[in-house]
């Protein structure tokens, strides 16, 4: 009998673990949807403050982001996923915000990677720059400059625009901002249209999965 971790699909490929941050969010949740899905991701682990809903294939271990374990036997995966994210007027400060933006996403990438992970995928943001004198863009910037120097075979930062998709948390700006570009989306430029959070979703996972070596970014013109 051939075991799980023998397995191949037709392009060489073994089942793996993966673990996903964010997993309760509007591109977390749809990435969570995905790949449960996947007959090539075997478990899922993904660490949340709330109780996810069951499934044979996940599992969910209560965190506290400020005070994460670091010899959990969880970190062992083959993958990273991070779609951890907020925004200023939801985290109420600068401090706030960097800690869920930056803070986070480098320490979920450390222990991973620590554990043996090759691979690890960030849904980062248009406009992400360390040298940006936008806030926003530059601690998504300092994010990406950071995990380059982690140490990952394989890193890929999914940049998407203005995200699509309902969210639990109301974004009275966003869903303005939505309107709007929905409206002028023939004569925008792709990369300033709107990007579904299914696509995002399916980016992250893609690069998870094909875990090609070297740093990449997916352009949010390619996110539509």
């Amino acid at each position: 009998m051939i075991g799980a971790r023998t397995r191949r699909d037709g392009r060489g490929r073994r089942p793996m673990r993966l673990l996903l941050a964010g997993a309760t969010g509007l591109v977390g949740s749809h990435a969570l949807r995905l790949a449960l899905a996947d007959p090539m991701i075997e478990r899922v682990i993904a660490p949340t403050r709330r109780a996810l809903p069951p499934h044979p294939k996940l599992e969910a271990p209560r965190v506290d982001w400020d005070a994460l374990p670091a010899d959990a036997p969880w970190w062992r995966v083959d993958a990273a996923v991070c779609a951890l994210g907020t925004t200023m007027r939801a985290a109420g400060s600068r401090e706030a915000f960097r800690k869920v933006d930056f803070d986070y996403p480098l320490a979920i990438a450390r222990a991973a990677h620590r554990a043996g992970a090759r691979a690890y995928a960030l849904n980062s943001a248009l406009g992400a720059d360390a040298g940006s004198r936008v806030f926003y863009n530059r601690v998504k910037g300092e994010l990406e400059q950071a995990l380059a120097g982690v140490g990952f075979d394989s890193l890929t930062y999914v940049r998407p625009g203005l995200i699509g998709g309902e969210r639990q948390q109301s974004r009275p700006g966003e869903a303005a901002a939505t309107v709007l570009l929905r409206a002028l989306a023939p004569a925008l430029p792709r990369r300033w249209r709107i990007n579904p959070a299914p696509r995002i979703a399916q980016a992250l996972l893609d690069a998870a999965l094909q875990a090609a070596p070297g740093v990449h970014a997916v352009g949010s013109e390619r996110l539509i």
